[in-house]
């Protein structure tokens, strides 16, 4: 049987940039997938790979065992898009817009208004379905979004960044809906976002994704346990030196050490154990502690193992239909 949507060493070359480079993974039938990474790191140019609005460099990519570049139209037929952008009409009401993406699809008028009475239903604006788009909160118009993507019933549904720009509220709801769907009708999900908690919440399976590249997939609980240790230790030192560092990492309860911003993060099997042993061997190496917190593993813990880094949050750029977030970035000696 063939997965829901594959991807086979597939790169996209700009002229100055590599945005997808050799990338490879597959989506089980009825799972919600996340590619989760900073702005400008390639999700988005997957993601209209996969949707058929570019073509790769090289590489295949499919959607039920249908190649996206081969046959679009077939493709299309199989799933919904919510781009990041939102871009339904604020001069119609919720129902003119379903009604109008509904005929695209050229579903039948009966069949097409009960979908739509369904969906409203399902998104929560039955009550709103004759008023203008433009009277519509952020959260309101892009649940009318995520309905318009599930008109014509998809095999799968693409949401390229679905909560940005929302409130915390807002971006709650959206959650609660995309669990409801999935769980109700068994539908394939796949998101791209940059948000920590959303891929944690909402995704089976997550694909970490910086510079082009997939840097480590599996499932959420999987990558926190895959970097050893279940508790940080996060501090501001100072009078730190190489050598302090080479002994702190030495010393067996230590797991992994890592750097966030100006601060170093400890990890242990149990910070309540670990934390006197570890400040007393801060205090003989004459090392001061300027700020001492302990938290649990994170998705964040997760990408600065694996990538070094945080993740990047960049300056909100202009959105429109066609070009959506940006231009991705330039890779670190990256060549075309």
């Amino acid at each position: 049987m063939a997965y829901a949507a594959e991807a086979h060493n597939i790169v996209k070359k700009y002229p100055s940039v590599i945005a997808v480079n050799d990338v490879s993974f597959n989506v089980d039938e009825g799972e919600i997938f996340g590619l989760l990474g900073p702005n400008g790191a390639g999700k988005t140019t997957l993601n209209r790979i996969l949707t058929c609005l570019v073509k790769p460099t090289s590489g295949q990519a499919s959607i039920r065992g249908i190649d996206v570049v081969k046959r679009p139209a077939q493709v299309r037929r199989n799933i919904g898009v919510v781009s990041q952008a939102m871009t339904s009409d604020l001069d119609l009401t919720a129902w003119e817009n379903l009604d109008i993406y509904g005929k695209y699809f050229d579903i039948p008028r009966k069949q097409r208004h009960e979908n739509m009475k369904y969906l409203l239903e399902t998104v929560g604006l039955t009550a709103r379905a004759k008023d203008l788009v433009a009277t519509y909160s952020g959260g309101m118009r892009r649940r009318l979004e995520i309905a318009r993507g599930l008109i014509h019933k998809p095999y799968i549904l693409f949401l390229d960044e679905p909560t940005t720009g929302l409130d915390p509220q807002s971006r709650r709801v959206i959650w609660e809906l995309l669990q409801k769907i999935r769980q109700e009708t068994k539908l394939t999900i796949f998101i791209t976002t940059h948000y920590m908690d959303e891929a944690d919440v909402l995704c089976d399976r997550i694909a970490i994704v910086d510079y082009g590249k997939i840097v480590v997939l599996d499932s959420p609980s999987n990558l926190k346990r895959s970097i050893g240790g279940f508790d940080i230790i996060e501090m501001t030192l100072g009078n730190f030196s190489p050598e302090a560092d080479a002994k702190l990492k030495a010393m067996p309860i230590v797991k992994n050490i890592t750097e966030k911003d100006e601060a170093i993060r400890v990890y242990v099997e149990d910070a309540a154990k670990s934390m006197p042993v570890i400040i007393e061997e801060l205090r003989k190496m004459n090392v001061s502690i300027d700020y001492l917190a302990i938290h649990e593993q994170s998705l964040e813990d997760v990408f600065i193992h694996y990538t070094g880094k945080t993740i990047r949050e960049t300056e909100a750029q202009k959105v429109n239909f066609f070009s959506g977030a940006g231009a991705p970035k330039q890779m670190p000696g990256a060549r075309v």
